[in-house]
């Protein structure tokens, strides 16, 4: 049986180098790039603060329409595709416009809600829209028709396999030792440490890395969210939102006839006026049925809205979701993005879903640097083999021992290392004869493998952690019958 799970784990570290290598890079990025969002809407509405106040009126403010035809007049206003109206009679209303024939959307504006002034274009929006292509898309045209939302989602999926395949060979053998599990040791130097930030901090964010990955999943396959809404939703709600779905357009066409937003907007405010911010989306193509997203005063997350839509022509409500109505399922559905970025948890979880997305490039380059070192190891005892005659003829042999900082041998076990200082070597144990010498006891076969990966970090025998405040070094010795001198070598 325990050949069998050793097995599985040398099965399974193949699985995560190999996942490793291949997606390090394209997982750093999207990391990178979400951690750069998590304080958007903060970082937007700070350095706008200037444009999206006006100073109240005793004058009622204008019509969506109004609005509308007032921007007729400004110069570069493209197709206005969505309005967003604020309850706080000093708060501005934030336009957007359609894209062009070219795909490319123009900037937005805010504007005075009482004269329809335009009080500038926001600072940080198009930056963030762009960091958002390539975090969702990688900037592959097409953007959600194109390939890259579903290169994201292998990614994603990537992602998952070595975070279940880390934490198998992760598992230690006291599994109960806390210490063992989340604190690093930052004594350590070379592949120890390396080993050591790579267990330990993965520890730490792997209930945030799968979090992330399996609500990132939501926005890249169609089947995936499919059957979550199966899952979570009541049956005529998933029936509802999984009929099939028209393809968007390019750019945005003209509606077979012309509509506006007031009618729609009066109908809203009969149906919900406790709003704190409504925003009017116009159909993307031709159609009437305009969608009207709004949040309570008292919502703290953006997924605590309501939806309706309504038939713009005739002022007709088609539909209406409530947040308070939703299932807790549905509600989960609602918050998915919430979740994907911490904000349920408030600015706390925000903050820790951006750290542990910035870390994503300590595991690719702690992972490289072991997988590198794996392979030095590796051929070093495959030279080790070839030398073992000539090590035997010569009686002489080399150990690794383990050390603390003091330079104190609290036991000394040695490890095939290769060759030192061009000695070929042998694996041996050694403990300290409690007369300041070495007695050997040799280990063959399967135990030298076992014993080489254990103290090595190579292989499904790799160590837990090594012991807090110790080192490995190199110690060259002397050894012969009845001979309890040795010498001391250099670090390896």
């Amino acid at each position: 049986m325990r050949k069998l799970w050793l097995t599985i784990k040398a099965a399974l570290l193949q699985l995560h180098s190999i996942a490793g290598l291949l997606l390090a890079l394209l997982l750093s990025l999207i990391a990178l790039t979400g951690a750069i969002m998590s304080f958007e809407d903060e970082i937007v509405d700070h350095l706008n603060a200037g444009i999206m106040q006006v100073a109240p009126r005793t004058t009622p403010a204008l019509t969506p329409d109004e609005l509308v035809a007032r921007l007729k007049a400004v110069p570069d206003a493209g197709k206005v595709a969505a309005i967003t109206l604020s309850s706080d009679p000093s708060r501005a209303v934030h336009i957007r416009f359609a894209r062009d024939e070219q795909g490319s959307r123009p900037s937005s504006f805010y504007v005075d809600c009482y004269d329809g002034h335009v009080l500038g274009v926001p600072r940080g929006e198009d930056f963030f829209a762009t960091v958002r292509r390539l975090h969702r898309w990688l900037l592959i045209p097409g953007d959600a028709n194109g390939w890259g939302r579903r290169i994201t989602g292998v990614a994603a999926l990537g992602l998952i396999v070595m975070v279940i395949s880390g934490f198998v060979l992760r598992w230690p053998r006291r599994a109960s030792s806390l210490k063992m599990w989340l604190k690093p040791n930052l004594g350590l130097s070379g592949r120890g440490l390396h080993r050591s930030l790579h267990l330990v901090v993965g520890t730490w964010v792997l209930p945030i890395y799968l979090l992330m990955t399996l609500t990132g999943l939501w926005y890249s396959f169609e089947a995936y969210k499919d059957g979550v809404l199966w899952l979570l939703s009541r049956p005529h709600v998933a029936a509802a939102k999984m009929q099939p779905k028209q393809p968007h357009p390019a750019a945005r066409s003209e509606p077979a006839q012309s509509i506006g937003f007031d009618r729609a907007w009066s109908a809203f405010r009969e149906e919900n006026d406790g709003f704190a911010k409504a925003q009017l989306t116009l159909p993307a193509g031709p159609g009437t049925v305009m969608r009207i997203r709004s949040w309570p005063k008292d919502a703290t997350r953006e997924s605590m809205r309501d939806e309706f839509r309504i038939d713009a022509v005739t002022g007709e409500v088609i539909s209406a979701e409530r947040y308070a109505d939703k299932t807790l399922g549905e509600k989960t559905i609602a918050g998915v993005l919430d979740i994907h970025r911490g904000a349920v948890l408030g600015w706390p979880g925000k903050l820790m879903f951006m750290i542990a997305a910035a870390l994503m490039p300590l595991f690719a380059l702690t992972g490289m640097l072991l997988y590198l070192s794996r392979r030095k190891l590796r051929a070093s005892r495959q030279r080790a083999t070839l030398g073992d005659n000539a090590a035997d003829r010569t009686g002489e042999r080399q150990v690794a021992a383990l050390s603390d900082t003091k330079g104190k041998l609290d036991r000394i076990e040695l490890r095939q290392v290769g060759q030192i200082a061009g000695v070929p070597q042998r694996l041996a144990l050694a403990e300290p004869d409690g007369q300041g010498g070495i007695a050997e006891a040799s280990l063959d076969g399967a135990d030298q493998r076992r014993e080489a990966a254990r103290l090595t970090g190579d292989g499904p025998f790799a160590p837990d952690q090594v012991q807090a405040a110790q080192r490995f070094a190199a110690i060259g010795a002397t050894v012969r019958e009845g001979d309890q001198r040795n010498s001391i070598a250099g670090p390896v």
